[in-house]
């Protein structure tokens, strides 16, 4: 599955990529899918700038969901590389349910546009029902489904959410 999301956020590059880097667990009040964010580590090396951030989420499981997906399924771990040069970040999330099922990645590039940036993430969601242990062989490709239909739900709609948040943090602390 292919996740695509585009923001505009109508401030510098330099401001908005700085943001969305160093001061993520402030920006908590303006994404309510999420509860909590614990920075695990944080080194630069380089000219890159390597982080691992734990993400607690929230929000409402469909019933239909709930046999197979649990609130656990709600914390992933993120794994960044920040390259300023190039104004992107490479991504990769590991969840904290079927960890050896769910393979998420992908590139958030920052473009400028006068003083306006446009923040392109891109990236891809795959499942491995081979991976998902614990479920009868019959319900895989359900469970596989449902997983993968749950996630790219949340997923998409974060990655805007957060851009949202910029933008509303911004606001609120330079003018």
């Amino acid at each position: 599955m292919l996740i695509s999301a585009d923001s505009r956020i109508p401030f510098p590059r330099s401001l908005v990529y700085a943001t969305y880097r160093d001061k993520l667990v402030e920006l908590i009040p303006y994404m309510p899918n999420v509860r909590s964010i614990q920075v695990k580590s944080r080194r630069e090396e380089d000219g890159l700038v390597h982080s691992v951030n734990e993400w607690h989420g929230g929000g409402e499981i469909p019933v239909a969901a709930r046999a197979v997906i649990s609130e656990d399924m709600l914390s992933w771990t993120e794994y960044n590389t920040w390259n300023e040069d190039k104004f992107i970040v490479e991504w990769q999330i590991k969840t904290h349910v079927y960890s050896e099922a769910v393979h998420c990645m992908g590139k958030n590039r920052f473009l400028a546009d006068g003083d306006t940036t446009i923040v392109e993430s891109r990236g891809e969601l795959i499942i491995d029902p081979k991976q998902i242990k614990g479920v009868p062989l019959f319900l895989v490709r359900s469970v596989v489904h449902l997983v993968q239909d749950f996630l790219g739900k949340k997923i998409e709609p974060n990655l805007s959410q957060m851009s949202e948040g910029v933008r509303q943090y911004l606001e609120k602390t330079t003018r």
